[in-house]
Formats: structure tokens, sequence, C-alpha cells
């Protein structure tokens, strides 16, 4: 017979984690020992339930890569006991922190499953308890006596992402994430119907190595008309800097002024690492398309080929902490790690 999965939920904080006081209308912290209170129907799963909340439940808007270390140690302190992993989150960075999460573990064999709500868990039109109920669902599914899922995943709203390919895109509709260059690993309707064939499988069984570095020495740099030397400059020349995000238009486009060009060239001649990633919620950066992105492949200036910003800086902070020889950086940043973006053609 087989053995009832056994599943961890981590709160870490956010909306879904709160519960209305009726009388202040004020919301407050949930305590996660009364789950079955809220969500009876959670005694209909086919799985066995403990949780654990960070001492200080943290808005999702504070969450930073310490925080995002704290949730990774507490997975890899209880990875053999357990079978599957939810981890409640506020939405606003969700796409970061399991972006990064998704770069942090290697060799994953065991799901990790990231959800949240719009609304509280006590609210009457909640999101919570469905998006709550089918992440444990998904967590403890199982195919002869394996995982379904092993990989890093973000559910919301009927769908589940691959994390690292998500991006949240409405504050106000229910339907609040989206990823725009995968298609959804498995929808929720009146089944649970899995997309088996883009599911990423764990082909070896190399034990699962847990990175804690993270290099967060880095910028973000959106181009937009008028922007100026002084501005550039001033990011290219903070102290310490390690990497860079810029966000192009179109596939990759960017000013060909001269000032503009010798300035990333410089930063790169100092061992900046600069990725080239697209303003656009969907569609890839193909540099030497036209004439304003041949400048940026000439001087080697990183390809993010269809990454998002949320996963390019989470991949940029991992692969810094990893301390990769400058000269290999490229290669391995421009490679498929994690199915975070389609290897190039």
């Amino acid at each position: 017979m087989a053995k009832t999965p056994q599943i961890l939920l981590i709160y870490t904080g956010g909306t879904i984690g709160m519960v209305k006081d009726y009388k202040t209308g004020a919301l407050k912290t949930f305590n996660f020992d009364k789950l079955l209170k809220h969500i009876p129907e959670i005694n209909h799963l086919n799985c066995t339930i403990s949780s654990i909340s960070l001492d200080k439940p943290i808005d999702s808007s504070n969450m930073n890569p310490k925080n995002w270390v704290i949730i990774a140690e507490i997975i890899e302190e209880n990875y053999n006991k357990y079978d599957g992993f939810v981890v409640l989150h506020g939405s606003d960075t969700m796409s970061y922190t399991s972006s990064a999460l998704s770069f942090m573990f290697e060799n994953l064999s065991k799901p990790i499953i990231f959800t949240g709500s719009q609304l509280p868990i006590g609210d009457l039109r909640t999101d919570a308890k469905e998006n709550l109920i089918t992440s444990i669902e998904i967590a403890s599914a199982q195919e002869n006596g394996k995982p379904i899922i092993s990989e890093v995943c973000l559910y919301f709203e009927y769908k589940l992402y691959r994390a690292n390919r998500t991006i949240k895109i409405n504050a106000e509709h229910f339907e609040a994430f989206t990823s725009p260059n995968f298609p959804a690993l498995a929808e929720s309707g009146v089944h649970l119907k899995f997309n088996k064939q883009l599911i990423q499988r764990s082909a070896n069984k190399k034990q699962l190595k847990v990175s804690k570095n993270l290099a967060t020495d880095i910028a973000l740099l959106k181009i937009f008309p008028g922007i100026t030397k002084t501005v550039i400059e001033s990011v290219l020349n903070s102290e310490g800097l390690k990497g860079v995000i810029l966000e192009t238009y179109g596939s990759g486009n960017a000013p060909n002024e001269k000032w503009f060009i010798d300035l990333l060239k410089n930063a790169i001649h100092k061992g900046i690492q600069i990725v080239n990633v697209t303003q656009c919620s969907g569609g890839s950066v193909i540099m030497g398309q036209y004439e304003t992105s041949i400048e940026l492949e000439k001087n080697g200036i990183i390809s993010g080929n269809d990454i998002t910003t949320e996963s390019a800086l989470a991949k940029l902070m991992y692969l810094l902490g990893e301390k990769i020889p400058k000269n290999k950086f490229k290669s391995i940043f421009e490679t498929q790690l994690r199915g975070e973006m389609n290897n190039k053609e």
C-alpha cells in the first residue's frame, strides 16, 4: 500500500495568512495550527500536513535574498522528512522569491509550490482556499510512488506555472500571474490536469545541493527615451557593482549612440556582467536582428533570450554567488539551467 504523502506548509507572510478581526476590521496574522478550523476541506486531501511559520511574517515588499536563504534552509532541513512543500507568500514579490529558489535548489526531486492570495483566508469571497487546497493537492500528487512535480512552481487561480517563468500582471484580479513565454504545467478545472510533457524531470539521482551565496551587488537599468548619460554613468559606476540587468526595447534594442556604447564597453571591461532582457512582457531578445542591438552583441553583452526580468535578477545573483570564472559567465548565463529560458537555437 502506498504511503500517505507528507506535506510541509511554510508560511512566510502575505495576504493569504491574514484573517479579518470583524470587530475592528483590521487584518491580523492567522495561526496555522488552526488551519482545519478555517478550511475543513483539507481533511479530505490524501496527505498529512504539517506547518511552519516564520517567527515574524514578512510583507512581500520586504522580502530580500536573506529571507530567501531562510526559506531555502527550512526546506533543506526538512527535505528528507517530507514529500512536498507548499510556500505561502505575498503575491507582490512571489515571482522573484520562487525564481530565486529554483536556482538555489540543484538536483531537486520534490515539489516546491508557491502560492498566496489576493484576499485574506477569512474573507467571504477569498481566493485563498482554492489556491491553498489545490497547491497542497499538487504537492502531494504522485505517480508510481514518485511526485509528478519535481521543480519549483507557482500556483494561482487554477494554473500551475514554472516559477521562474512567471510575472505578476495584475494587482486587482484573482488571476494575478501569467507565464508569458511558457505554457502552464497544470490546470485545475473539474479535474487536475497535468501537462506532463512540459514538466521537468530530475533525471539524475545526485544529492540535493542548496546554494546560499547570492550576490546582491547588482542593478536593474531600464532604458527609456531620453535617458541621460549621467543616469547611466551613476548606475554603472556604483561602487562594488558586479552585474546589471539591462531592460531594453522590443527584441533587445537600445540606443546606439557612441557615449552609451562606450559606457557599456567600459563597464564590461571592468568585469561587470551585463544581461540584456526585453521590457516586453512576452517575447525574446534577439541581438543582432536590428542595427540598434548589433553593437550590444559585439561588445559581449549577455543575451537574456526569453527570460523574465524577475528570473534574470535571480539567476544573476545566483551565478555571481557561484564565483564562476569571468570568461565562462556569458555562456553559462545563456544556457538553460532550470527551464527558465529557451535554449538558443
